[in-house]
């Protein structure tokens, strides 16, 4: 009996620590998304953090949008390379590092163009964070 006694404590004690999580929106969620969804998602998080008007967004949504062709065209060349076990030389990796850079610079150059002095400057520490995030994820795994 007193056997029984003890381990209903312990068992309702332990049930007293179960708590129902919130998960958080994880990669598999996003990979379940189409690359139209997870754009228009960014795209609705850029307009609430930087109070963009009708007009940025049109424009923030054709540079996203253009952005991620690119890094599909990429995917699929890299899928490609993959799938044949080929391996990028030094030259070609030169090379495409130096292609991700000025497309990068371009389209900074371009936000620049559309958001104000504030939100741009809003939109690089955004990025700087957000770059910072994965950094810790990577040192994690």
């Amino acid at each position: 009996m007193k056997k029984l006694i003890i381990a209903l404590v312990f068992g309702m004690g332990l049930t007293g620590f179960a708590q129902e999580t919130t998960t958080k929106p994880n990669r598999a969620d996003m990979e379940k998304m189409t690359p139209e969804q997870r754009q228009q998602k960014h795209l609705a998080h850029l307009t609430k953090e930087l109070n963009l008007d009708a007009k940025q967004q049109e424009a923030v949504g054709k540079i996203l949008a253009e952005k991620s062709a690119k890094a599909q065209d990429a995917r699929t060349q890299r899928e490609a390379r993959k799938s044949s076990g080929d391996k990028m030389t030094p030259e070609e990796r030169t090379a495409f590092k130096n292609t991700l850079q000025a497309e990068k610079a371009d389209t900074e150059a371009k936000m620049k163009a559309i958001l104000s002095a504030d939100q741009y400057q809003k939109w690089m520490t955004m990025r700087e964070e957000n770059k910072e995030k994965m950094k810790e994820r990577k040192r994690g795994m």
